[in-house]
Order: structure tokens, then sequence, then C-alpha cells
């Protein structure tokens, strides 16, 4: 046989970094530390010698053994259509995992990742919840030559889906920056959000979990007030001084609060970079830990835009998007915000280069009939009056004060409804709401995957209905794609039209 007739060879398996036993022993580590340091104290406490002050030590020995037999047993073989990986020592496994179905590549680099010059990899796909691979960890320039390779595949299979639809399968190759947020656009993301709240009621919960004692507390805050009070009384303040002290007070609460946001803010989203490469998007950004997120554009299955009141004063709004990729909704590294900040034109112009040939924003939009309000305010008259009977009950007439709240909810109700639209073309179906903090919700017709028309007894007793639309990995964002108390008749209209327009087409995912 001639050299030119003999079979390419099979490229060669691959191991992780030398160092990834490291990484996975210090993962573990987490894992076990609370029976590990139980184990130590439970030793010392019972006075006993000989094993019990050595389990510890045999645990950690035991995690070592583990760590480093995963890196001997871990292997990965980067083939033509797909990634071939192998792993186990007493129960062996073998996964195939084509190009076609990773959807996702995630980097993530902790300050001692950046230290060794490695990054974790994670490989999803749509639908699942865990990773199809979790690589812990490979060389950095390994890790980005893997997501180089994945990219270019992804885009000979967007290429291909082109040419199928009748383009001209045409792939850009150059590296293009979207969105850069400076410094400054930063600063003014943490002043809008409320992360310094989030991490402040997640350590009170902390201590509250500490000391359980409700009595420790309550005698720790009595105290504090007392002292307060005392003080306030040697300086003789008097009423407007004591007030004013106690607005001077929450004042430097709130300002600490956003200061921590700000601070937060810097760390997650330092040299945040959207950039677009052979049609697949990448996120760069962290100040200490560095994460590197790409999708391709046609993975997005909803977006949605929000600008509330701090929005609204900085004119800004956000962008975060949807995508079919498993992985927990909560995950930090996952890729859902295009746009943490931006202003509207920056956003609208976003969405329109990755939905090239759609409206958007619409041109008109369909506004419910002014009565909705009624609707939304009736869901709340309930809970009202349950909440107003047990305090009355609790407190006597005092507790019916909450029935003040009934004005003030009708009012946002008629303000709400003013805002509430949405918007059904050839290409897009949009939802508008909000009054306070503003939303926008769209998606693209092809991307449905599911229609539901809903009625409440209390619709039913209205004459309204809500449509609700699902489309692939869209569970996780709030609020969902749904458009709220339509008349009956124009909601099984609308759903009437999108189910033929959903039946005529091919679902595109």
């Amino acid at each position: 046989m001639s050299g030119l007739d003999a079979p390419p060879a099979a490229p060669a398996e691959q191991r992780l970094h030398r160092w990834s036993w490291l990484f996975v022993l210090l993962q573990q580590l987490r894992q076990f530390i609370v029976p590990l340091v139980v184990l130590l104290f439970a030793g010392r406490r019972g006075g006993s010698e000989g094993w019990w002050e050595l389990a510890p030590l045999l645990g950690v020995g035991a995690l070592v053994l583990v760590s480093v037999l995963q890196y001997f047993t871990y292997r990965y073989r980067v083939g033509r259509d797909g990634i071939t990986i192998r792993s186990g020592l007493l129960q062996r496994s073998q996964r195939e995992i084509p190009f076609a179905r990773i959807h996702n590549v995630g980097l993530h680099q902790s300050l001692l990742h950046r230290l060794f010059g490695v990054a974790e990899v994670r490989l999803e796909s749509a639908g699942g919840q865990k990773p199809e691979a979790h690589m812990r960890v490979l060389g950095l320039d390994d890790a980005l030559a893997l997501e180089r390779l994945v990219r270019h595949h992804g885009a000979e299979a967007a290429d291909a889906a082109a040419v199928d639809a009748g383009g001209n399968g045409q792939v850009d190759a150059d590296s293009r920056t979207l969105l850069a947020l400076t410094t400054a656009e930063i600063v003014r993301l943490g002043l809008v959000s409320n992360r310094g709240m989030i991490v402040f009621a997640a350590g009170f919960g902390l201590l509250w979990q500490l000391f359980p004692d409700e009595r420790l507390i309550a005698r720790y805050a009595e105290d504090s007030f007392q002292q307060a009070a005392g003080y306030a009384g040697e300086l003789h303040l008097g009423w407007p001084g004591i007030a004013s002290a106690m607005l001077a007070v929450a004042g430097l609460f709130v300002f600490l609060l956003r200061l921590l946001s700000v601070a937060l803010a810097l760390s997650q989203y330092h040299g945040f970079r959207l950039s677009e490469t052979q049609r697949r998007l990448t996120v760069e950004r962290g100040l200490f830990a560095r994460v590197r997120s790409s999708v391709a554009p046609r993975r997005i299955q909803a977006w949605f835009l929000q600008e509330t009141l701090l929005h609204r004063w900085f004119g800004r709004r956000s962008l975060r998007i949807d995508t079919a990729t498993g992985g927990r909704e909560d995950d930090p590294r996952k890729l859902r915000e295009l746009a943490p900040i931006a202003t509207p034109g920056a956003c609208d112009a976003l969405a329109l280069h990755l939905l090239p040939g759609a409206a958007w924003p619409p041109a008109q939009w369909r506004p419910l009939p002014r009565n909705a309000w009624w609707r939304q305010f009736a869901g709340s008259v309930a809970w009202n009056l349950v909440v107003a009977a047990a305090l009355a009950w609790q407190l006597g007439a005092w507790g019916l004060l909450v029935l003040l709240w009934l004005p003030w909810s009708a009012y946002a109700a008629w303000r709400q409804a003013g805002r509430m639209g949405y918007s059904v073309d050839a290409r897009l179906v949009a939802v508008r709401g909000g009054w306070w903090s503003r939303w926008w919700r769209f998606a693209e017709i092809d991307k449905l995957q599911a229609l539901r028309l809903q009625r409440s007894p209390l619709d039913r007793w209205l004459g309204t209905a809500s449509l609700w639309m699902d489309t692939a990995g869209a569970g996780g964002m709030s609020p969902p794609l749904r458009i709220r108390y339509l008349p009956v008749e124009e909601a099984r209209a609308l759903y009437a039209q999108l189910g033929r327009t959903l039946a005529a087409r091919r679902l595109r995912w």
C-alpha cells in the first residue's frame, strides 16, 4: 500500500494540565471541609488518641490520591467532528461530544488559575443541567485553542445553515468588538444595581445561622439602641436633631451599600468586552477571576431589556439573553448579559445587529384595553384584605391601616396598564410592561416551542386571558414571555394566529 493510500493517523490523546490534580483537590476539599473539621474536633473532645487524630490526615490523603488518579485516568482527543473523553479507573467511561452539539464554551480563571497560567473549561449543550464536559484544568493556550476550534466548527455549521436557507454562506473571520465597558460605565452599573444589598442580606443570614438565639440578637439590638439614645440625650438634640441623626445614619447606610455595589461591579465586570468572531459571541470580564464565555447568536432564544428608575436617571438600560444551553440559571459563568449597562441606542443597535432583518424597536405597540388595570388591581385586593384581617386580629383596629395601601395599588395598576402592550410581526413577538421599572421581552417567532392560553377563575369572571410563550432554555428569566390580561376573544385569535405560523415553519434553535 502506498503512502497516498494510507489512512490518516488518528489524533493523539491528551491529558489535562500537570497541575490539574491540585485544582481537583482544592475543589474536593471545599466539599469535604466540614466533615474533616468535625472529625478533627470530635477526636479532640472525646479525649481519644490514635487513629481519631489521624482521621483528618487520612481523609486528606485519600482526596490527594483520588485527585492524582483522576489526572492519570482522564484523557481527551480532539477529532475531526468532535471530542472524545475517556475517564475512570475501576468504572471506565467514554464520551463522544460532536462539535455541532456544543452550544457554549466557558473559560473560567480564578486568581489561582491566573497564577498557574491555566483555565477551567466547560462545554455545554442545550437543555442539560450539567455541562457535556468539565475540564479542570487546561493550560491557557490549550483552552483558548480548544475554544477557537469549537468556534470554527460552529461557524461551519452556521455557514451550512445559511446555505440551506438560500444565503451565500460566507463567514467573516475577523473579530469585531460590539461593546466594551469603561470604568465609568462599570461604576454606573454598580450605582444602579442592588448587589451590595444582596451581599448584606446574605451576610445577615449567615450571622443568623451562626447565632440562632433570637434573644441574643434582640438584646444586642436593644443595647445598641439604648446607647445611641443615651448619647443623643447627653447632646440634648431634641426630636428634630434625633430625626436628622437617624436620616444621616440611614443615608450613610445607603451610601455604604452603593459603595459595596460599585466595588462588586468593578470586581465582576472589569475589562468587560463583547466581541464577535466567526458568527460566535464572546464575553470576557473580571478583575481577579476572569470569565470568558462564548455562544453562537443562533442559540439566543429570547431577549430582555430592563430600565429601572436608576437606569433612567443615568440614561442607561441593560440587555440580557436566554440561550439554549444547559447548566444552572444562577451560574455566573453562563453567558446571560450582552450589555450589563449601555445607552438605549447601543442596546437597540446590538439587538438589530444580532437580529438582521428584524424591526426593533417595533414601529407600533398594540396597547391593552385601558380597563385592564382593573384586572391587575383585582388580583392584589384579596391578598391585601387577608393581610389586613390578620393584622387586625393581632393588633386591633391599627391593623386596618394596611388598607391604605389599596389606593396606591390601584394607581400603580392604572399606570402599569397604560405601559403594557405587545407587538407581533412576521419575525418577532414582543411584550413590554412595567411603570416604575420598565422592561421589554421579545423573541423570534421561529424560536417559540410552545403556546399556552391560560385563564384563572378571576380571568373567567372578568373575561380576560393570558398567552404564555415558551422557548428553549428561557425559563430562568423574569418576567416570562407572556401577554397578560387580553380580552378573551383577542387572546384566542392571537393564539390561533401564532399556532398557524408555528405549524408552517421549522423550529430554529
